[in-house]
């Protein structure tokens, strides 16, 4: 991680000098590809370290990362106490673990370890087997969340929703098993151990504070529905290139357009998974690298209306095309009517809305000025999409929900996703 602006320079200095060789040995020729290419994965893995380095730093600084989130720092006095008693460990007992004496550890208890060092407190947990971590939350101000695990050791898997995650079938307990490790048992099986590293953040576009074990636990249920359906061969290989994505916009005037446009995703090489939000997520979709690389989108259908539907995969597929590729090792999490975009979100919402309507087409619509369904009819009618598309990009901009609601096609999508869907309801 930078934590100065002194690093973040030299961290830009390093950022140049590697891509410089990175050109460089794509450029030199050898006898030995393999070696090649051994230095190439080196080089390109180096990059995306400092890339995903830098795009976190310059975020926080910016203040368009205003949260994330883990264990309190307050509590961990209290929970040092209740691991030792919980573990069976007398004072003497960690004492000796630690080469102290058992006064030294008494004094801390009595005092809430006021006296021990942040290296000391470090060290106890270690030895209690105590998960640690930080948390900020900027004063009067909303709008992004990054969480971050070291390693699947620091997942503290007993915060995972497990009682909703059995209710909704994703894994069953036997009788007498530990659910805890069960609960631990499916995710590493569902999503893989990587995806609780710092080279799969989750960056969350978020108006709410999200529970980040909900949003790890639905990632896991979408990563599992993307690879079975990788493996009864659903999906196509996938090509950076976004060119073929206009044709989505003729998919808005048909009446299963999304059921459509779900297979025009996956014969193009993107996973579409529908799959409901976990309680406390407040979630509307997310974009993610599944195994080999392959993009998947999971998208909740928190709101069954088109508008939304279409502007949240176009969000997504922005991502993809935009930020999963290049380096910044996030996982993007949205929620759709949040506010205070930073800049990648900016630049996911431009990749919808100008999709959807370019913007010197939206530029000639009356109907952002008459806002009458007749207007909207009009537009859509030369434009070639459905009034829903144009409707919901009014009632954004405007900031106003109550308006135009007969034409945002409100209840329109789960209808013709419902086999694709698990229990929405």
């Amino acid at each position: 991680m930078i934590y100065s602006e002194k690093q973040y320079k030299v961290s830009r200095t390093a950022l140049a000098k590697l891509k410089d060789a990175l050109s460089e040995a794509q450029k030199s020729e050898s006898d030995k590809l393999w070696l090649k290419q051994a230095e190439l994965n080196a080089l390109k893995s180096q990059i995306a370290e400092i890339e995903a380095e830098i795009s976190e730093y310059e975020l926080l600084k910016s203040g368009q990362i205003s949260f994330s989130k883990a264990y309190a720092l307050e509590e961990l006095p209290r929970v040092l106490v209740q691991a030792r008693i919980a573990a069976g460990i007398s004072q003497s007992d960690l004492a000796e673990r630690l080469s102290m004496k058992p006064q030294q550890i008494q004094r801390y208890e009595a005092t809430d370890y006021m006296g021990a060092s942040l290296a000391r407190l470090i060290e106890v947990s270690r030895a209690l087997g105590v998960k640690t971590s930080g948390s900020f939350q900027a004063s009067g101000k909303t709008g992004g969340s990054i969480f971050a695990w070291a390693d699947a050791d620091d997942i503290a898997w007993a915060r995972l929703p497990y009682k909703e995650m059995i209710k909704r079938k994703w894994f069953s307990v036997p009788r007498d098993a530990n659910i805890i490790e069960k609960t631990k048992e499916y995710f590493l099986e569902a999503a893989g151990s990587q995806f609780a590293t710092a080279f799969h953040r989750k960056k969350m576009r978020s108006g709410n504070v999200p529970n980040e074990y909900a949003l790890l636990a639905w990632q896991a249920r979408i990563l599992e529905r993307a690879r079975n359906k990788v493996v009864h061969g659903e999906i196509a290989d996938f090509e950076l290139n976004d060119r073929w994505t206009i044709e989505l916009r003729k998919l808005t005037k048909r009446q299963d357009g999304p059921a459509r446009a779900q297979r025009l995703l996956a014969e193009k090489g993107i996973v579409l998974v529908i799959e409901k939000h976990l309680p406390g997520s407040y979630l509307d979709g997310a974009a993610m690298l599944g195994e080999n690389e392959r993009p998947v989108i999971g998208l909740t259908l928190r709101y069954d209306r088109l508008d939304n539907f279409w502007f949240v995969l176009l969000h997504e597929l922005g991502h993809v095309f935009l930020h999963l590729f290049d380096g910044l090792h996030y996982d993007f999490f949205d929620e759709e009517s949040a506010t205070n975009d930073d800049s990648i979100e900016a630049e996911a919402d431009r990749f919808a809305l100008n999709t959807l309507i370019p913007d010197d087409l939206w530029d000639q619509c009356l109907s952002r000025f008459a806002l009458s369904e007749e207007a909207v009819r009009i537009d859509a009618e030369n434009l070639g999409i459905d009034p829903s598309i144009i409707a919901g990009r009014i009632r954004k901009e405007r900031g106003n929900y109550t308006i135009l609601n007969e034409l945002v096609g409100q209840g329109r999508v789960r209808e013709q996703l419902k086999e694709q869907i698990d229990d929405l309801d």
